[in-house]
């Protein structure tokens, strides 16, 4: 089964497209990363949606949904995610995807809304001090691209303050959690790459039941150039609600 509507959340109506039927597992809610939208999973949702109900959607001003006049800020949209849920008549709990900002996103929803989520998969997510620790040890024309990078969806304080958010509201959370990590990142040395895998396992500190995966031959985009490896850690954090 596919569905695709438009809800209005707050001042925009925003794209949702729900996939495959509903079971005992949870609904597998998918949060792209910065400036992408529900396209962004196109490589893994069919597959996803044979082992239960996934839920992609583009953010307030991406893909097919409007521009929202509310701050794009990570806290504006984990309350926007929240909203569609509700008007959706989506039930709880759900295992939340991110990749990239994505990951911010939905590690900030499993903060403020713990009893909405039965486990998290981050996918090469941003760490919440990446700005501090890793940014400054790139060349000047990487931190250049970085910085110009931020006009698609919120500027670049926008993106600093989301950052803060999750900082500020983080928890101790007891749902299982995998850390998907890229082994092959594009345009990093060696030692960017060893940072980079340092920042990713430190992030295991989020859950007291978290595992770490790296995808040794990915870039960035995991779910791309490595699939089954996304698809596989979703089927082990829907495994405890198999049927009997």
């Amino acid at each position: 089964m596919t569905m695709e509507t438009f809800i209005t959340v707050n001042d925009a109506k925003i794209f949702a497209k729900l996939i495959g039927t509903k079971s005992i597992k949870p609904t597998v809610v998918m949060d792209a990363g910065y400036g992408d939208y529900s396209k962004g999973w196109k490589s893994i949702v069919s597959e996803v949606a044979s082992l239960t109900e996934v839920l992609v959607y583009d953010r307030a001003g991406l893909g097919k949904s409007e521009a929202s006049s509310n701050p794009r800020t990570s806290l504006e949209m984990v309350r926007e995610l929240k909203e569609l849920l509700e008007k959706m008549r989506m039930t709880p709990p759900y295992l939340l995807v991110g990749h990239s900002f994505g990951g911010v996103n939905v590690r900030l929803y499993a903060s403020i809304f713990p009893d909405d989520v039965s486990g998290l998969l981050l996918v090469d997510a941003t760490p919440e001090d990446y700005r501090e620790r890793f940014l400054p040890t790139m060349s000047e024309e990487f931190q250049e691209a970085y910085n110009n990078q931020f006009t698609l969806e919120g500027n670049y304080d926008e993106f600093g303050e989301s950052l803060r958010q999750l900082k500020e509201y983080k928890m101790r959370l007891s749902v299982p959690l995998i850390v998907l990590s890229a082994g092959k990142k594009d345009y990093y040395s060696d030692e960017s790459q060893k940072l980079w895998n340092l920042l990713q396992e430190e992030t295991l500190q989020i859950s007291s039941n978290s595992e770490r995966i790296i995808a040794e031959n990915s870039a960035h985009y995991i779910q791309d150039d490595e699939p089954l490896i996304v698809i596989d850690a979703i089927k082990r954090l829907l495994e405890p609600f198999e049927e009997n």
